[in-house]
C-alpha cells in the first residue's frame, strides 16, 4: 500500500488503489467542488472526504473522517471486500450498495435525500427522504420523509408516512410509527425482538424461558391516533407490543442484557474497551467487541442463532396479584 500524505491531485478527479492517504480530501478552492472521487480497492483514508460524487468499485476500503457527497456516493454492484466507514456519512443526494458480495459498514448515522442498502450494517440511524433495505441491521432508527420499503431487515425502529414490509422484518424496540398503513407482502412477518434475551444468545447459553421474540400483526397490534391542532388533523399508526413490555415488568429483564448490548452496538468506534459480557456454557469469558456484535446480528438475520417465540399475552390478574 503506497503511503500518501499530502494531497496534490487534479481538479476534476481523483483515483485511489493501494493508498493509504494521511490527512483529508476536502476542496481548497471552487474549482474542486466537483471533484469525484473513485476507489478501486485497498484504500484508507484516515481524514474527512468531500467528492462531488464518490464511487466505489471494490473494497477493501475504510474512510475513518466523516464523508459528504454532492451528488451520490455509490458502490459498484460487483464490488467485493469490506467497506467501512467509521463516521457519519451524507450526501445531498443518494446513498446507494446494491452489492450482495459486499460487507458494508457504516459506525454512525446516515443523512441523505435517498438511501438504498443491501447486507450493510449501520451502528447509528437512517434519516433520508425515501429508504430502501434489503438483507440490512440498524441498530438506531429508520426516519423517513416519505417511504421505507423493508426487505430481510432488523432495525430498531422506523417512522415514515409510508412503509411497505417483505419477508421477515425485526424491530429491537417497542414500537414503530407509520402515517400510512403498512403495506405487507404475502409472505411478510413482521417480530418484535424487546423481549428476546439477546444477551443469553450473545454468550451461546440458554435462553430465559419468559424471553424471546412476539410475532406482531399488523392488524390487531395496531393503535391509531389522531393528533390535531389549530391548522392541521393527522392520523399516526402505531405499531408496538408497548403493553405486553410493560406488564413483563415483573420479569427481570435487566439480565437480558439488551440495552447493554444495543448501546455498545450504537457507540460504534465510540467503544473504545474490549467489554466482558459475562461467560459461555464452558465458563469463557465472552468479549463484547463491534465485530462481535455484527456478527451476532447477521447471525439472527440468517437463521444461524435462533430466537425462541412467545406469544406476548398475560393475565392481567396475574399482574395485580403481585402488585
Amino acid at each position: 500500500m503506497k503511503e500518501l500524505k499530502e494531497i496534490r491531485f487534479n481538479e476534476s478527479n481523483i483515483q485511489l488503489k493501494d493508498n493509504l492517504v494521511r490527512s483529508a480530501i476536502l476542496p481548497e478552492k471552487a474549482a474542486e467542488l466537483n471533484r469525484s472521487i473513485t476507489i478501486q480497492g485497498n484504500t484508507v483514508v484516515e481524514g474527512a472526504v468531500y467528492a462531488h460524487k464518490l464511487e466505489i468499485q471494490n473494497g477493501d476500503l475504510e474512510i475513518q473522517g466523516a464523508v459528504f457527497t454532492q451528488l451520490e456516493l455509490y458502490v459498484n454492484s460487483e464490488a467485493k471486500g469490506n467497506i467501512t466507514f467509521k463516521k457519519s456519512v451524507g450526501s445531498a443526494h443518494s446513498i446507494v450498495s446494491r452489492t450482495p458480495n459486499c460487507k458494508i459498514t457504516f459506525y454512525s448515522d446516515i443523512n441523505a435525500k435517498s438511501v438504498t442498502l443491501y447486507n450493510a450494517f449501520v451502528a447509528g440511524s437512517i434519516y433520508a427522504d425515501e429508504i430502501i433495505l434489503e438483507n440490512s441491521i440498524v441498530i438506531g432508527g429508520v426516519f423517513a420523509t416519505q417511504e421505507i420499503d423493508l426487505t430481510n431487515s432488523i432495525i430498531g425502529t422506523f417512522n415514515t408516512p409510508s412503509a411497505r414490509i417483505a419477508q421477515t422484518i425485526s424491530l429491537l424496540l417497542p414500537s414503530a410509527f407509520s402515517i400510512e398503513k403498512i403495506i405487507a407482502t404475502a409472505d411478510a412477518k413482521l417480530f418484535n425482538l424487546s423481549l428476546a434475551d439477546l444477551g443469553a444468545l450473545y454468550k451461546g447459553i440458554p435462553q430465559s424461558p419468559n424471553s424471546g421474540k412476539i410475532e406482531m400483526d399488523i392488524n390487531t397490534d395496531e393503535v391509531k391516533t389522531t393528533l390535531v391542532n389549530e391548522d392541521i388533523q393527522k392520523t399516526l399508526h402505531s405499531y408496538t407490543v408497548i403493553g405486553k413490555v410493560l406488564a413483563a415488568d415483573l420479569i427481570d429483564t435487566d439480565k437480558f442484557q439488551n440495552h447493554f448490548l444495543l448501546t455498545a452496538a450504537s457507540l460504534g468506534s465510540q467503544l473504545l474497551k474490549t467489554y466482558d459480557m459475562g461467560v459461555d456454557n464452558d465458563g469463557n469469558p465472552v468479549a463484547l467487541t463491534f465485530e462481535k456484535i455484527q456478527d451476532f446480528f447477521f447471525n439472527i438475520l440468517l437463521g444461524k442463532i435462533e430466537i425462541q417465540s412467545i406469544d406476548g399475552k398475560f393475565d392481567i390478574s396475574e399482574i395485580t396479584g403481585r402488585l
